[in-house]
């Protein structure tokens, strides 16, 4: 699933995320969803979750 509808996406569920610091490279980083930071249903460029780590960024792909 992409990560750009904010229904798809729950506190609990295992995402690939991009850090802002990492959106020139690409380079995602896998963690669990604490809290959903965009309000909007969808975005452009994925929903921009906190990881239970505290890291956040835009979601990329939801893992099953």
């Amino acid at each position: 699933m992409d990560g750009q509808t904010r229904k798809n996406i729950y506190a609990g569920v295992t995402v690939d995320i991009v850090l802002k610091a990492d959106q020139k490279t690409g380079k995602l980083t896998r963690g669990v969803v604490k809290d959903i930071l965009t309000n909007s249903q969808t975005h452009p460029r994925g929903i921009k979750v906190r990881l239970t780590d505290g890291q956040i960024g835009r979601v990329q792909q939801i893992l099953k």
